[in-house]
């Protein structure tokens, strides 16, 4: 029987169909993918012409900027999405009706390793925590102009990624996108409710208590199966205590736990899916908020149902997908 679900945290409904698992092409083939080639790769060492001049970098032996030598590199996007310098757009007649403005911001890439490899999950742990040390540093570099920073990661193709060498990009926006700005009312008015309540830290403390979807946990953060996923296997990555702000560097990144649930969904999946995982951290304006790292893998097409109402729907059931997870652990 399917069951429609109501995200808690930003109120969007997902229905679960777990039937349908077993239709033909319920799910996409996850094999693994073919080797980057490091002669047309403009992330590998050596190639460091290939992009703009480098903004961050991690050094160890003291080489010089733009050349090999890194541990993990951040230069700006060559096809950046917003930029320090916009354009205003032409005026338009019906304000009311057509409504337009410079997309400002910044747009970076952060080239994860040296390593030509196509999946945080193929880096070690320990290169995995440097990377997100970076991730945060850029974070912090755009925090005080920027409304709200989104730090995404793009696996495969079917996550969206243009080239294969595992990087992140971050982008800063000027202004708070809708579903962010939702997440933040939601926040606030269970503060309210709750006379001061963390609307994830309940939510986390309630999933804990009832264990159905939880995954992992480690002294810093917890792993959950998303109560109402957009996609089937999609995971919800927390801090055990709450904190507005990921890119602040006096808590946990969450790096250990996340490497952990990249190697269960290899395990459980047979190779590491196609994906896309993305840090939501506080936006401007918010009075109550608590990180997270979502985690989807692309392991279906998106049709018009998705499309066209925003509807998340799902061939397996979370609490079966925290089971498998659970017993995939290394």
């Amino acid at each position: 029987m399917s069951e429609v679900r109501v995200d808690p945290l930003s109120g969007t409904r997902s229905v679960v169909a777990a039937h349908r698992g077993d239709r033909p092409g319920a799910f996409l083939p996850v094999t693994p993918p073919q080797p980057v080639d490091p002669a047309t790769d403009p992330f590998a060492p050596g190639n460091e012409h290939e992009t703009p001049p480098e903004v961050h970098a991690v050094r160890e032996d003291g080489s010089a900027p733009d050349t090999p030598g890194w541990r993990v590199r951040a230069v700006p996007n060559r096809f950046p999405v917003v930029t320090a310098e916009g354009e205003e757009p032409e005026p338009v007649a019906r304000r009311e009706l057509f409504t337009a403005q410079a997309a400002t911001g910044a747009h970076e890439v952060v080239v994860n390793a040296p390593e030509g490899v196509q999946s945080l999950g193929d880096l070690p742990v320990e290169q995995v925590e440097l990377a997100m040390g970076v991730w945060r540093a850029r974070m912090r570099a755009h925090a005080e102009r920027a409304a709200c920073l989104h730090l995404f990661v793009n696996e495969r193709p079917e996550g969206g990624a243009s080239l294969p060498h595992t990087h992140a990009q971050l982008v800063a926006l000027d202004f708070v996108p809708a579903q962010v700005a939702r997440e933040r009312e939601r926040f606030a008015a269970h503060a309210v409710r709750t006379m001061g309540g963390d609307l994830l830290q309940d939510l986390v403390q309630e999933e804990v208590k009832q264990r159905k979807r939880l995954v992992a946990y480690d002294d810093d953060c917890v792993l959950l199966a998303a109560y109402a996923p957009r996609t089937a296997f999609q995971l919800l990555l927390a801090p055990r205590a709450g904190r507005e702000r990921w890119e602040d560097e006096a808590g946990p990144s969450g790096a250990a736990l996340l490497h952990d649930a990249l190697q269960r969904l290899r395990r459980v999946l047979g190779a590491m899916p196609p994906l896309n995982l993305w840090i939501r951290t506080a936006p401007r304006g918010a009075e109550r908020f608590c990180w997270r790292i979502d985690v989807l893998p692309r392991l279906a097409h998106q049709a018009g149902l998705e499309l066209g109402t925003g509807l998340g729907v799902t061939p397996v059931a979370p609490e079966d997908v925290a089971a498998q997870l659970r017993a995939a652990a290394g």
